[in-house]
């Protein structure tokens, strides 16, 4: 490939689209280096879809689920973060950030097998910093009743007492909570089956939402306990996914009124 052809691949921040583009070529990327699953460019392009319904911006329910998220966390005996192939391509650092805030293991846990992906989750997350890494080794590994997928084997999370889980399948969120687990979902789609079941569904994108998750941390670390159960007490799950869908609704709206009027001046 030469130099124009180089060129003509590079994104353009003057591109209206330039934030969205820059992660999805992120997501392709990943793909090629074994990261991302063939079907995680689906899973990734159904998310956009939400986002832009909801504006591309974390929005008030977002971020009052994302500070009950924490206090959950920070409250937690045994947190633990799964990560699949999607949020180790977009945002490892943020990841492993997150993860040594609140003294959480990353274990990697993924719907498609494939030889070498678990490797190269592991390496992206290594070369973000990452120390504690679960779900690479078999033999520590226990077989979770309930399912049939890959997601069944687990580590750390088989213990775990507050499960985050970023991009995640419906089924495992399902089995966590009939664990007992308290589950932490991060999902654009505000009415997937990981949103419903979840204790605590943060509809925004996982580019937005882990910085705001790891600002919060450094606000409420030195919170008192009593506060942050009131905190986490006080959020209506229900409620708040209520609240995301009348936003929806009010942006499409907006957007039927809105959308051709640059055409008609």
């Amino acid at each position: 490939m030469n130099n124009n052809d180089n060129k003509n691949r590079t994104l353009p921040k003057t591109h209206p689209r330039y934030q969205s583009l820059k992660y999805r070529h992120k997501i392709i990327e990943g793909m090629k280096k074994l990261v991302v699953a063939e079907a995680g460019l689906i899973a990734h392009g159904r998310g956009e879809c939400f986002d832009y319904i909801l504006g591309e911006k974390t929005n008030v329910p977002a971020k009052k689920a994302i500070r009950a998220a924490v206090a959950m966390l920070l409250l937690a005996k045994k947190p633990v973060i799964s990560v699949n192939g999607n949020t180790a391509a977009l945002v490892p650092n943020e990841l492993v950030t997150l993860s040594n805030m609140i003294n959480a293991p990353l274990e990697i846990n993924l719907f498609y097998m494939k030889k070498g992906r678990i490797e190269a989750i592991k390496n992206i997350l290594e070369k973000a910093g990452a120390t504690d890494i679960r779900g690479i080794n078999k033999e520590k590994m226990v077989e979770i009743e309930g399912l049939d997928s890959n997601r069944r084997l687990m580590e750390s999370i088989a213990d775990a007492d507050v499960v985050m889980v970023p991009l995640e399948d419906g089924d495992r969120t399902e089995v966590l909570k009939k664990m007992g687990k308290k589950v932490i979902a991060v999902d654009l789609n505000p009415i997937s089956r990981t949103a419903i079941w979840a204790d605590i569904t943060i509809v925004d994108n996982i580019v937005r939402a882990l910085p705001e998750m790891i600002k919060i941390t450094e606000e409420l670390k030195k919170t008192e306990k009593d506060q942050l159960y009131e905190i986490m007490d006080g959020f209506n799950n229900q409620k708040n996914i209520q609240d995301v869908l009348d936003l929806i609704k009010d942006y499409i709206d907006a957007q039927k009124e809105d959308a051709f009027k640059t055409l008609q001046t």
